[in-house]
């Protein structure tokens, strides 16, 4: 695949990602034409996207509203021109309704960059169901916060991480001692270079993406009762990773969440114990289980983190344990490349990476 076709991956990257290639190769090598594949932790919706690529449907399913929109950002069908008319319609018609005005949003962005974010917000929260609408609203997403270039301008907001949101207590006193002032943006300036970048080429084949609790039987089911999946591609949370939401706080204030980070599991897997999650995948298998044909295959990436007293195959192997599926292979998938490990992003600071599994299972 060419770097234009896989651009659009890289839209809005942030840390739990695994890389395009893997649900890319199985799909690529191992896929038959018209098979229907299904993520039920789709996450930034790499499944989905590689299922596109290739020219499969498919069905991506998360609790995260972030993930969600970004998946969906993904699968839109659209053209340069007709997002940068949405935004300017959006900027020219609409006032802003409500603007944070704590500390943090002060220092965060420019007063005219904050005003033409709630413009998009609030105008996204009333409609976001063309594709130019999800596609712009995927671009501001992958745009809201990063570093300062030394060129011209990528993101929106004051020097910041471009995959997780600074805590607002410490992020107001970094900006504050190192005199680090928000500009002022150009925002469609950044919204036209990363439009051309990530909506130069398209497929009409595409997927569906549902906001939703995988956990739930009705969350998993096909768009037409008679279609089956052939394919579940997938990487669940590892065991002791809870803070999805409060590390993507500023995008989940953008898709409609509180302008505070608010530290909150709902609809999430369960961490309370081994035990406890195990559980909470097996609920997952065996849904994914009823949805799919008779000869689907599942592939599951899986690690852990060091700070966790459990080992991440006997988890994934406990949970696959009378749902509905039978472990054929398990391989080692390696460690992850600093910068995109699950554990890294979350410990904060560097850890001794652990070693990953790819595990496949057939129906019995």
């Amino acid at each position: 695949m060419s770097t234009a076709q896989t651009a659009l991956n890289g839209i809005c990257p942030y840390f739990t990602m695994f890389p395009l290639d893997f649900p890319l190769n199985i799909l690529k090598r191992r896929a038959q034409a018209g098979d229907v594949v299904l993520d039920p932790f789709c996450g930034r919706g790499t499944t989905n996207f590689a299922a596109r690529l290739v020219g499969l449907r498919s069905l991506g399913v998360d609790s995260s509203p972030v993930a969600a929109a970004v998946t969906a950002s993904k699968l839109a069908t659209t053209t340069v021109d007709d997002i940068l008319a949405e935004a300017r319609t959006i900027l020219t018609e609409r006032e802003a309704r409500h603007i944070p005005t704590s500390e943090f949003w002060q220092w965060a962005f420019h007063p005219t960059v904050l005003d033409a974010l709630c413009r998009f917000r609030e105008a996204f929260l009333e409609d976001c169901t063309t594709d130019a609408r999800i596609a712009l609203r995927g671009i501001v997403l992958g745009a809201l916060h990063g570093p300062k270039q030394k060129t011209f301008p990528s993101y929106f907001s004051n020097q910041c991480p471009r995959t997780y949101a600074p805590k607002p207590a410490y992020a107001t006193r970094f900006w504050q001692r190192r005199g680090l002032v928000p500009e002022p943006i150009d925002v469609l300036a950044v919204i036209e270079r990363r439009a051309k970048r990530y909506y130069g080429t398209s497929s009409d084949i595409t997927g569906v993406v549902r906001l939703a609790d995988s956990r739930e039987a009705e969350a998993l089911q096909p768009e037409t009762p008679e279609t089956r999946f052939d394919w579940v591609i997938t990487s669940p949370p590892y065991y002791g990773m809870r803070t999805y939401i409060p590390d993507q706080w500023l995008r989940n204030w953008f898709v409609g969440g509180p302008d505070a980070v608010e530290y909150t599991n709902r609809a999430q897997i369960v961490h309370s114990s081994p035990e406890d999650f195990a559980a909470d995948l097996r609920q997952v298998w065996r849904n994914a289980e009823s949805v799919c044909a008779e000869d689907a295959k599942m592939v599951i990436r899986f690690g852990g983190i060091t700070d966790r007293r459990a080992d991440p195959l006997d988890l994934i192997k406990s949970s696959l344990s009378d749902s509905g599926w039978r472990i054929t292979t398990i391989r080692e998938a390696g460690t992850a490349t600093e910068g995109k490990r699950q554990a890294d992003a979350f410990l904060r600071t560097k850890s001794k990476p652990m070693v990953e599994y790819d595990v496949w299972a057939t129906r019995p």
